[in-house]
């Protein structure tokens, strides 16, 4: 197959990959529709039903390029967080937010350092720009505090990415470990510090937004993805000081942002209430979840997200094998991608079919595959 011959020597030698195969992917290989869309961490609950008028009313303005400067979106998140709009910048999801990070701080070769197993769409935008990984293994399921600052100061490294609750198992650390190891780092360090599932985690394990936000070498990444049910409009946003967050301007795409994704973010953060109900259905989910798992002999993980991961007692082959049989009953799940802890499957929340699909179909997957 040609390409073009001139790509850079680092494009060159990437693989031509895609950090995560959708079920939308899976649906057509197999051919076989998904049925419960339960492995990609969406919040099948969806928006509320305010979010989803503000769209319709906006619909007639996409002719319109989005404001450049989030102006609406920053003073709503500035005034929802107690902070100043000039401490927020605005991206297409957290995973642009990442790509732009990186792109901010990292040189061909530099130093990166991550936990093994953990975010893969943060290694992807690394290898993206040529830096280098530094991987630190997970203890007891939790990504290691220790280890990662020891790592940072081994290697001198310029970013240190960081997920609290985490991706893909569920486990969170209280707020005061997290500030105490950001308060640790070299200044030379910056940590991102991902908040995707801040607001389905445990009040002690979300930081104030006071106990960070004076220190310039972190970023907080939160989304509207997860627990606000809008995957789809990806938008996210990063908390920092003015001066960190303003540096996204020097590289972002300033009219990157969806007119209607904005509208909906607004809707959304004014709508607490459908927020707070949507929260109690996951915390439910979790639970219904848990009790399907023991019901077949497997260990739910604690977890502080919008899913739960599973322990199948075994190895990855065998977590792989659940799978894709579940799969064959229509039914989607992942699993993480690295030992030790691809022992594990990962559900997502979901609504009550969804739930009893999966329910359903665990024990047929499990007798089947022996």
């Amino acid at each position: 197959m040609s390409a073009f011959s001139r790509f850079t020597p680092l494009v060159s030698a990437l693989p031509s990959t895609v950090p995560f195969v959708g079920p939308e992917a899976i649906e057509r290989q197999r051919g076989r529709a998904v049925l419960a869309r339960i492995g990609a961490n969406e919040n099948g609950f969806g928006p509320a039903p305010s979010v989803l008028a503000a769209i319709s009313e906006e619909a007639g303005n996409i002719w319109k390029y989005n404001d450049p400067e989030n102006f609406a979106l920053r003073e709503a998140l500035g005034a929802h967080l107690g902070t100043s709009p000039a401490n927020i910048a605005i991206g297409g999801g957290i995973d642009e937010l990442l790509g732009q990070i990186v792109r901010l701080v990292i040189e061909a070769g530099a130093p990166v350092v991550t936990s093994l197993g953990a975010y893969p769409t943060f290694n992807f935008h690394v290898a993206g720009f040529g830096g280098q990984l530094v991987t630190v293994p997970y203890v007891n399921d939790r990504e290691d505090l220790d280890g990662l600052l020891d790592a940072v100061r081994r290697e001198n490294a310029p970013l240190v990415y960081f997920a609290n609750p985490d991706n893909p198992m569920g486990s969170w650390w209280d707020a005061d470990s997290i500030v105490a190891f950001a308060r640790a780092l070299p200044e030379t360090t910056l940590m991102v510090l991902d908040e995707a599932y801040s607001e389905t985690g445990p009040a002690n394990s979300l930081p104030s937004i006071a106990a960070l936000i004076d220190l310039p070498n972190i970023v907080r990444t939160r989304t509207f993805s997860k627990a606000y049910g809008l995957a789809g409009s990806r938008t996210g946003y990063v908390i920092s000081t003015p001066g960190t967050a303003q540096a996204f301007d020097k590289i972002r795409n300033h009219f990157g942002m969806n007119r209607l994704a904005t509208a909906a973010a607004l809707a959304a953060l004014k709508d607490q209430a459908y927020l707070s109900e949507v929260i109690g259905k996951i915390h439910a989910a979790r639970e219904r979840i848990g009790r399907i798992a023991r019901a077949n002999g497997l260990e739910p993980l604690p977890s502080a997200t919008n899913f739960v991961a599973i322990d199948t007692g075994r190895h990855g082959a065998y977590a792989r094998a659940i799978v894709d049989g579940l799969m064959e009953h229509g039914v989607f799940i992942r699993m993480p991608g690295v030992a030790p802890l691809n022992r594990c499957i990962r559900v997502s929340v979901g609504p009550e079919a969804d739930m009893a699909l999966f329910q359903n179909a665990l024990p047929q997957v499990l007798k089947a595959i022996g």
